[in-house]
């Protein structure tokens, strides 16, 4: 009898636990009004709605995911992202997208290390849809670690799945130019700025626009620039 009485009160519990229906249509409801808004690049009021659909349905893993890309891409605040990124792929460990997403907010708080597992979790899901970027995600951390040889083969995964994929392209070049392929790094920056839709092939336009940029730019994004612009003398 005791037992049964446990038993009822798990269900009961779990039945309390669970979203009601209107919950997760009002929840859904708010999402979409989120996304719309996030198009529109009204940021706060997408997350205003994607907070609603949170409180809703704290288990609906485009919500989590929305919620830690503003988080992430616009209040810059990496471990508020990181939790809800962690929610996400909870509730779907085969959230190839989450799983991405939770690498870049690793990366952007310095944890390679993890950003890497998080990388490849994401391309572990054969399903996934867009795997060129979490090839070229990985390409980058290693090439941040000096692992210019598995930095090279993770751009080139990306390359084989999106060839017009021209970022991946200027990682090559900056892997080639730390390895001494100079030749190797003029060809790959001459692809990427052929490709790129801002230079449209004029190395000329971008050594102006990068010369620019380096002014304004910092630490590792600062080297970068004066990498670019020095393999482009080649």
């Amino acid at each position: 009898m005791k037992k049964l009485m446990i038993l009822i009160m798990a269900v009961f519990l779990g039945s309390c636990a669970t979203v009601s229906i209107e919950n997760m249509q009002k929840a859904t409801a708010h999402y979409k009004l989120g996304v719309s808004y996030y198009g529109e690049n009204n940021i706060q009021k997408a997350f205003v709605e994607f907070r609603k659909a949170f409180e809703l349905n704290p288990e609906d893993k485009d919500v989590l995911n929305m919620t830690g890309i503003i988080y992430l891409l616009h209040y810059d605040d990496f471990p508020k992202a990181i939790d809800f990124f962690q929610k996400a792929v909870s509730v779907n460990p085969d959230f190839s997208e989450a799983h991405n997403n939770l690498g870049f907010a690793y990366e952007k708080s310095r944890k390679f290390n993890e950003a890497i597992d998080s990388y490849k979790k994401a391309l572990s899901n054969l399903l996934y849809m867009t795997p060129e970027k979490a090839y070229n995600s990985l390409g980058r951390v290693y090439y941040r670690l000096g692992k210019y040889d598995e930095a090279i083969d993770a751009y080139k995964n990306s390359l084989k799945r999106m060839p017009e994929l021209y970022i991946s392209y200027y990682g090559l070049a900056l892997c080639y130019n730390e390895k001494g392929r100079y030749g190797d790094a003029s060809l790959a920056i001459t692809k990427a700025i052929e490709m790129d839709p801002l230079y449209k092939g004029s190395k000329s336009k971008a050594v102006n626009d990068l010369s620019q940029r380096k002014l304004n730019a910092r630490g590792e994004d600062e080297k970068d620039i004066a990498d670019y612009l020095e393999i482009l003398k080649y």
